[in-house]
């Protein structure tokens, strides 16, 4: 068994698509290989086999691994409610609501988790490649670490540390964290990637002289810039833009600053009919089609920044004008009149009115509900696979026109004029046929949308072909000791 960590020089350098690009390469060559990533801060999630929870980019790198997303590839799972807290998601499962200083106390029981979830992995899989977070060298964080070289110790595995030539200063990346780790930790860092270059590699080979000289550590490849890739992001709203040229369908998403599972717009990005965008607090949303209201990790905290920020004027505007509004989750609760909280299961105890758009109310209450579903659109039979991950029990007379029906259960909810629907199910965009009759909704015609999980596996081989092209396969294959 082997374990290889690949760490970064900064958040956002690439460690996520190096992870799913190794675990493709290595499932192509028969490899029995798992992802793992020790603790992960993150509002995107998936629903696991084992009934928890992870991150979105985790259960990712599992489909890379032709296998499916288990608690134990990220037993750590932080979700911000605020500023200074989050939910603790333990081994799949809420553990409690923490803030950063009780968090820091608590590390101590995570690297029991961290460490027993990495040893049950190690039992199961030939190899397993690691990710860490953030980056090694933010000092502040060294004491308890378990998202990078604290594990990386504790595991006694080799790390491959990767910058990100496009951001600019990838050498200045590179040596400035070898100079801010140990000697120990130093010496784990076997090699380099050098990701997203564009251009001529011959303009780079003095560079990567003068590192390897400077470091004693090798560069093990130059990963190409990929154009276009879209691939379920970690946290970030993501690089690639969205399609759609003239005549598009106009489709709005406020950027609210507890959003959940943005991935739900991924395939939207990629509608060549459709033009995407998100509004965040100091943008002026533009005229559109379809407003959605994406899922929260704070409902009630995001419902109360939605309205300070004239949310609630230009929905009411956008309706008259014979717009379309749907609501995903926390944004379908929203909709209704109201959303309470009288546990403080997401923050402070109380209720908040909402945008009564929906004759419906909905009360947050302890027990998470984490399941894959399938279904159809009603009435338009369209199938969907998706997912639920929520706090919250939805009751109302609007519920008596779903908008799905789920495995012999129906979800969500349809107003009498059919302007407004919204549901608890993630993934409503991912199969074509239910993505195509959602848009046709909101009044787009003859429009073809993309099948995405088609593309997500075209895009991991993609990832894969540039290991294969540009990654040494020698020092690869010596570093995981697999054949």
């Amino acid at each position: 068994m082997a374990t290889l960590m690949i760490q970064g020089t900064t958040s956002d350098a690439g460690k996520s698509t190096v992870v799913a690009a190794l675990c493709r390469w290595l499932a192509r060559k028969g490899v029995s290989v798992a992802p793992f990533k020790p603790q992960n801060m993150a509002l995107n999630s998936a629903v696991t086999v084992d009934g928890g929870e992870i991150g979105r980019s985790t259960a990712l790198q599992a489909l890379a691994c032709g296998i499916a997303p288990h608690s134990d590839m990220n037993p750590v799972l932080l979700k911000p409610q605020s500023d200074r807290g989050a939910q603790v998601i333990l081994r799949g499962h809420v553990y409690g609501n923490m803030d950063a200083v009780a968090y820091h106390r608590f590390k101590a029981s995570a690297r029991e988790a961290v460490m027993a979830a990495w040893e049950s992995l190690t039992a199961r899989f030939d190899a397993v490649i690691a990710e860490g977070a953030g980056s090694p060298a933010e000092v502040n964080l060294r004491e308890h670490d378990i998202a990078n070289m604290g594990f990386a110790e504790a595991a006694d595995c080799p790390v491959l540390l990767v910058g990100d030539i496009d951001r600019g200063g990838v050498f200045a990346q590179l040596v400035g964290t070898l100079a801010l780790v140990s000697g120990s930790e130093r010496a784990r860092i076997r090699g380099f990637v050098i990701n997203r270059f564009r251009g001529d590699p011959a303009l780079l080979e003095s560079g990567l002289d003068w590192l390897e000289a400077r470091t004693g550590t090798p560069v093990v490849g130059v990963l190409p810039f990929l154009p276009g890739l879209v691939l379920d992001a970690e946290d970030s709203i993501g690089r690639a833009g969205s399609g759609g040229g003239e005549g598009a369908l106009r489709v709005v998403v406020p950027a609210l600053p507890r959003m959940s599972n943005h991935t739900d717009f991924d395939p939207l990005r990629l509608h060549p009919q459709v033009d995407l965008q998100f509004i965040g607090p100091h943008q002026s949303p533009p005229p559109a089609d379809l407003i959605i209201l994406p899922g929260s990790k704070s409902t009630r905290g995001d419902l109360t920044w939605l309205r300070d920020h004239g949310w609630e004027q230009v929905l009411q505007r956008h309706l008259r004008y014979g717009g379309r509004v749907l609501g995903i989750c926390g944004g379908y609760q929203m909709l209704g009149r109201s959303v309470a909280d009288p546990d403080g299961i997401e923050g402070e105890s109380g209720t908040t009115p909402g945008f009564a758009l929906l004759d419906l109310e909905t009360r947050l209450i302890a027990g998470k509900r984490l399941r894959e579903v399938t279904g159809t659109l009603e009435p338009e039979g369209a199938v969907l696979r998706g997912y639920e991950i929520h706090n919250g029990v939805t009751t109302g007379a609007a519920l008596s026109r779903p908008l799905l029906r789920l495995d012999g259960r129906v979800d969500g909810a349809v107003s009498g004029d059919a302007q407004v629907f919204g549901c608890y199910v993630h993934g409503l965009f991912d199969q074509p046929d239910a993505a195509n009759a959602l848009l046709a909704r909101a009044g787009l015609v003859g429009g073809e949308a993309v099948d995405y999980p088609a593309h997500r596996e075209a895009e991991l081989d993609r990832l894969a072909d540039a290991v294969e092209a540009h990654l040494d396969p020698a020092w690869l294959q010596e570093v995981l000791t697999v054949g």
